[in-house]
């Protein structure tokens, strides 16, 4: 399989036809084998149903379907689970996407040899509420992570096969994907520059400042976890060994003042003895909440399942869909 497709679907069955026909196009001109993997994270309109019909019509096209919304990282998640093409390819539903990238993003990963290649919509047709927003965060992400690029967020990326397998997106991490892949060791990761196509159905299911205040909790989650998520006594640890010794030192100060002048000098009546007891405390809880991370992190299975009700075009479940020989195929 040349291309897997994976676009993440929320009541978009409007479009959903148009972009499939746009997409068989366009990989048909390019003769390229292609799977669309449509994932219907919970919608409430006819898009389970418009998949369904557009199943039956063309064969590439395939569906997840989950029992409830549960987000668009689940969503990219169960697709990469299921995608078995050389290079993995994501858009979303809306059309605000193009198709006709696919062909120079596949050469971009395959000839110019980047593990992933992240979307860059320059000119975006979005309000100014999205993208006043947009542009801050991404100047953040980009400092904070070392990541060279201008837009984090976009929808429409490309993936060396073994990048999908080897991270697993969860929670609203759908943003930092680059991130993922880089702390997961794909340091090689690109940009291009694509169209940004203004909407022609429905409306927008995000948020512009909301959004943009998730998107930097969710960047020191990130961080926090990419760095310390399986070893986390070593940033919990330092922190309560010096606040607790900090606060001994403190003690120990206030006891050799106090045996030096025994008549007028009070313990309780100095401030000092009060930050030293606060300085042992909070250290003693420092250095236990790292010790208790480490026993979940040691402990915790570290997947993700989602409830899916439904299926189009798989054999078996997507964890069994590839043998280990296909599996290292592209590994």
């Amino acid at each position: 399989m040349d291309i897997s497709i994976v676009i993440p679907v929320f009541n978009e069955d409007e479009s959903l036809p148009e972009l499939c026909s746009w997409i068989e196009r366009v990989v048909n001109e390019n003769q390229f084998s292609c799977e669309i993997i449509l994932v219907d994270d919970g919608s409430t309109d006819n898009s389970w149903s418009v998949i369904e019909s557009l199943r039956l019509s063309n064969p590439m096209i395939k569906g997840i379907k989950f029992q409830r919304n549960y987000g668009k990282s689940a969503a990219l998640n169960e697709g990469f689970k299921a995608a078995t093409g050389e290079v993995v390819i994501t858009m979303d539903a809306d059309m605000q996407d193009s198709p006709d990238e696919i062909p120079e993003l596949r050469r971009m990963i395959l000839e110019n040899n980047y593990d992933m290649v992240s979307g860059w919509k320059k000119l975006r047709h979005d309000p100014i509420s999205k993208t006043l927003p947009s542009k801050l965060f991404n100047g953040i992400a980009a400092r904070v992570t070392r990541i060279p690029l201008h837009d984090f967020n976009c929808g429409l990326k490309a993936y060396r096969y073994k990048v999908v397998k080897s991270i697993e997106v969860y929670g609203e991490m759908h943003r930092y994907i680059p991130v993922i892949a880089k702390w997961a060791g794909f340091r090689r990761i690109g940009e291009k520059v694509v169209q940004h196509r203004a909407r022609k159905y429905g409306f927008t299911k995000f948020g512009g400042l909301g959004r943009g205040l998730k998107g930097l909790l969710d960047l020191a989650s990130i961080m926090f976890v990419g760095k310390y998520g399986k070893r986390p006594m070593h940033f919990f640890g330092p922190l309560g060994v010096v606040c607790f010794l900090t606060g001994f030192v403190e003690s120990i100060y206030l006891m050799v003042s106090k045996f030096n002048n025994m008549s007028s000098f009070t313990l309780t009546n100095k401030p000092f003895f009060y930050i030293a007891l606060t300085s042992m405390v909070v250290g003693s809880q420092l250095f236990l909440t790292g010790f208790v991370a480490e026993l979940l992190s040691r402990n915790s299975p570290g997947r993700n399942f989602y409830l899916i009700e439904d299926r189009l075009g798989f054999s078996q479940p997507a964890s069994q869909a590839l043998s280990p020989a296909e599996t290292n195929r592209f590994l």
